[in-house]
């Protein structure tokens, strides 16, 4: 029997949850035992989002970490009243970079998913992500463009403007991405110090892609569907943080691989 086999297996004679059929959800069973997976959500007024969100999350996701951006909306009181085993982690400063690198720190699971809390990310697909990492993959990334993907919001310019940095990508790093800047990604927490999450915006996700491919991690793409916002509005600008994941991409291709800067601490 296959790992997702048994996932499935697992799934099917433990969990009363009603799920739609395309996406299981898997429990801990006698026949497999998941790697604990902790969940980084970055919030910044979500309230109404998270509401919605936390009751998908499944119950064998081994933590939820909410990093919150100072909100003024109640977002984390929102959180503990929905779910009391929530761990609520209040970021320094501005910056979805800055959240999503105090969430890895918060981590203490085996894996680390990063999901958003707008509700465009589907958290019955964690488990895609988890079964990858499990199946062999060091990191894995979500994917609205390969077959079984999919997304409702994106516009024209976004569009385009992300099929011209993956295409970039593929030229400068070799790699055979079908998506860049998307965020829902999973990796095994021991790969962190490698990734280092150093930016403060929304090009971290273009800059953990790139750290992964530059310091040779066995990169898994998995088929996700991006749907739209519940509630507000979106914190990204098409166009500066088009041009500051531009920068990052040049930027990255002539530094040294994270892995040489973390031996070479080590050794000094």
């Amino acid at each position: 029997m296959s790992a997702i086999e048994a996932l499935e297996s697992s799934h099917a004679s433990h969990s009363s949850m009603p799920v739609p059929s395309h996406s299981s959800m898997p429990v801990q069973g006698p026949m497999f035992n998941l790697p604990r997976t902790s969940l980084v959500i970055p919030t910044l007024n979500e309230a109404e989002n998270i509401k919605l969100l936390l009751p998908r999350i499944p119950t064998w996701v081994h933590e939820i970490i909410i990093v919150d951006g100072r909100s003024t909306d109640g977002t984390p009181d929102i959180a503990r009243s929905m779910r009391d085993d929530v761990k609520i982690v209040l970021q320094p400063k501005k910056g979805k970079g800055i959240a999503l690198r105090t969430g890895f720190e918060a981590a203490s699971g085996d894996m680390i998913v990063m999901l958003d809390a707008d509700g465009s990310m589907d958290p019955y697909e964690i488990i895609l992500f988890v079964a990858a990492l499990v199946a062999g993959a060091d990191f894995v990334k979500g994917s609205r463009f390969m077959q079984g993907g999919g997304t409702s919001d994106m516009t024209v310019i976004r569009r385009f403007g992300n099929l011209g940095l993956t295409l970039l990508v593929r030229m400068l790093y070799g790699s055979s991405f079908s998506d860049l800047c998307y965020g829902y990604m999973g990796f095994w927490r021991r790969h962190v110090p490698l990734l280092r999450a150093d930016c403060d915006g929304f090009e971290i996700e273009t800059l953990i892609n790139l750290r992964a491919l530059k310091n040779k991690l066995k990169i898994m793409e998995v088929a996700s569907f991006e749907s739209e916002r519940i509630y507000g509005v979106s914190n990204l600008r098409a166009l500066p943080d088009g041009w500051r994941v531009l920068k990052t991409i040049f930027r990255e291709r002539v530094s040294t691989p994270t892995g040489v800067q973390v031996l070479e601490q080590g050794i000094s």
